[in-house]
């Protein structure tokens, strides 16, 4: 379900949203560990730093396992920057909501579009949701993938799990080189474009292809690569695009800007965004085509509201359709 404010601008694709800009944090530092332009660990940092928040609810490497993920909870902003950047494979910030809400104090979250919805979703049955979950910042999701895409990594390098140090997806520029270093003290690294270039081999997780809502609409602030054409073409400073959703938002960009923590630059409208994650639009394109491939499997509808699917779907010309439901029903019949 979106989370919709009245006020808002509306896109058919990318949902509602006050503003649409490029970002950076302002901190050289924030902005070249964090993965692109270290948006949301800037705001993050800002919202704790302030006091808007007594802590972020995030997720950061496992140090026992760290090709492995696992749910934090930072209350300094040297904990938030110590587990910033992207963390590819299987997340679950949820995880630690129940802890979050436990504590009974005011906290960001910084997690998937999906994590989001779902809060969204609690909020209705769950009153300490919008009572103390303050800040809800997203990243644009291309889909969770799973651990077999990492463990391939150390594949390739003839590595064990158990040799393993330090797994960093991202981070360190923009894109950043993946890295892997080991208890023995060697290192290996592969380029992003080297782990993500073919599309077939990204590993998804199944649920995803049917992920009605990959673009934080239930986030306060959503933040994206912004690569044109939809992949990085080298290395660069970092820059985010940036959908600011609601008023909370819109507060919290502004008064880390005026902070001197974030740098807010010309204004993106959603036709670049379009071009700057044009695997995102063709996905949503696809959903109502793929939601009758899994009835036609006799699977259960995925209910949605305010995600327009069914006008998105209507912009597939008959072909490419059926293309959809054909490969969602085949999908469905080996679950």
């Amino acid at each position: 379900e979106a989370r919709v404010e009245a006020g808002c601008k509306s896109d058919p694709v990318w949902g509602a949203y006050r503003t649409m800009a490029r970002a950076w944090a302002a901190h050289s530092k924030v902005r070249y560990e964090g993965a692109t332009g270290g948006v949301l660990t800037a705001l993050g940092i800002h919202a704790l730093r302030t006091g808007r928040v007594d802590f972020v609810l995030h997720v950061g490497a496992d140090p026992d396992r760290p090709m492995r993920s696992r749910w934090v909870i930072s209350e300094t902003p040297e904990s938030v920057r110590a587990n910033t950047a992207s963390r590819y494979g299987p997340t679950a910030p949820l995880a630690g909501l129940a802890a979050a809400l436990e504590r009974g104090q005011p906290f960001a979250l910084i997690a998937k579009p999906c994590d989001l919805g779902a809060v969204h979703s609690l909020a209705s049955t769950d009153p300490r949701v919008d009572e103390l979950c303050a800040v809800r910042l997203a990243l644009v999701c291309g889909g969770q993938s799973r651990l077999t895409k990492s463990t391939a990594v150390l594949d390739e390098f003839g590595l064990d799990e158990t040799e393993v140090a330090l797994f960093r997806y991202r981070g360190h520029g923009n894109p950043g080189a993946t890295v892997v270093e080991t208890k023995a003290g060697e290192r290996f690294t592969k380029t992003y474009p080297e782990l993500w270039e073919d599309e077939s081999g990204w590993d998804i997780e199944t649920r995803c292809k049917f992920c009605p809502d990959a673009l934080g609409e239930a986030a306060d602030v959503a933040s994206a690569d912004i690569w044109p054409g939809g992949a990085p073409t080298g290395e660069d400073e970092g820059f985010n695009g940036i959908i600011v959703r609601t008023e909370v938002g819109e507060e919290l960009v502004a008064a880390a800007v005026r902070a001197g923590e974030l740098v807010v630059a010309d204004e993106i409208t959603a036709r670049q965004f379009d071009d700057f994650q044009p695997h995102q639009v063709r996905k949503k394109e696809a959903l109502a085509a793929r939601f009758q491939g899994l009835a036609d499997a006799g699977v259960a509808p995925i209910e949605t509201r305010g995600l327009r699917i069914a006008d998105l779907g209507r912009r597939l010309d008959g072909e490419r359709y059926e293309q959809q439901r054909a490969g969602a029903r085949r999908r469905a019949d080996h679950l």
